[in-house]
């Protein structure tokens, strides 16, 4: 059973809490983390969810994500994302979220790193991820069109992003 803190539209603590799979009552938003880790070359690294998983089955994403837990901070949730999808370990202590995205039922927290990776090195959660690979721009743009990745609206300037001080939409 999973349990996420609930937050108000000021991203405050609100004091009440959610279990996973039960439907949010209008007003009650919480915390989501993304992880897009780039290595030396530049190349995004990227996972295909599951066949069997729910929402974007068979899917390519971004390199981690997932909910945030209850008490758990943003950078928290990113690092043990990475950590229970990737097997990898990560530090983001001296780094902040890249951009906070305000969707319906909450807030998503896009971190960015720079990371040298072995795929051979990688322990993935096979309940949650299939495969992984690294992609140039070219190769993210070739999967958004063939509908295999999943279509986030910043897809196409996700790698001006990761240089970016300041982020237009």
């Amino acid at each position: 059973m999973e349990e996420w803190d609930l937050l108000n539209v000021e991203r405050e603590l609100t004091g009440k809490t959610h279990i996973r799979g039960e439907k949010l009552a209008p007003g009650e938003l919480h915390l989501v983390v993304h992880v897009c880790i780039f290595n030396e070359k530049g190349q995004l690294l990227i996972q295909k969810r599951q066949k069997d998983k729910e929402g974007w089955p068979n899917y390519w994403d971004l390199s981690a994500a997932g909910s945030a837990l209850k008490g758990e901070t943003s950078r928290q949730a990113a690092e043990r994302e990475v950590k229970e999808e990737l097997g990898m370990t990560i530090d983001l202590s001296n780094t902040r979220a890249k951009f906070s995205y305000h969707f319906e039922a909450g807030f998503d927290d896009y971190w960015f790193i720079t990371k040298d990776v072995e795929l051979s090195d990688l322990t993935l959660q096979t309940e949650e991820v299939a495969d992984v690979r690294f992609v140039a721009k070219e190769e993210l743009e070739a999967l958004r069109s063939s509908d295999e990745f999943i279509p986030y609206f910043f897809l196409n300037q996700l790698f001006e992003l990761k240089n970016a001080t300041t982020i237009h939409f």
